[in-house]
């Protein structure tokens, strides 16, 4: 979705899309590139009053909620799931994957690595036993 999207509008010759102000004060040409497209881009584009030009938003979280929430009443799920849970979900598998916690730290946001922590409570440690080669994976 986000590849094509962002292929047509730029190609189209649209504006690209909104960034914060500071960000485009720095890349004034950081609104078109390609790396800076939304991954979740919204269906319409939007007219910039000052200028004409036509841009798009990202989809606003709470669209992801509603969607969340009938996928999971569609599939009969009794334990609560919201969106959050995808960074949980992230989070975890990262460390079944053998990531560090400070990589994990850093992907997340986290400034305090005890809040990372948190997520190693999911994962079974290992023994010496137990090891596998990272080809195995």
């Amino acid at each position: 979705m986000r590849g094509r999207k962002a292929v047509v509008d730029l190609a189209a010759g649209y504006a690209g899309v909104f960034l914060e102000d500071q960000l485009e004060k720095k890349y004034p040409n950081a609104a078109k590139e390609f790396h800076w497209q939304w991954f979740f881009p919204q269906e319409s584009l939007t007219a910039v009053a000052s200028s004409g030009e036509k841009r798009r938003y990202h989809v606003h979280d709470s669209r992801f909620q509603d969607v969340m929430y009938l996928a999971v009443r569609k599939a009969q799920l009794t334990k609560r799931v919201t969106t959050h849970t995808l960074r949980h979900s992230f989070a975890t598998h990262l460390l079944q994957a053998n990531y560090d916690i400070r990589t994990i730290q850093t992907l997340l946001g986290h400034s305090d690595v005890r809040t990372t922590m948190i997520y190693t409570h999911c994962v079974p440690s290992r023994t010496l036993k137990e090891l596998k080669s990272p080809l195995d994976f």
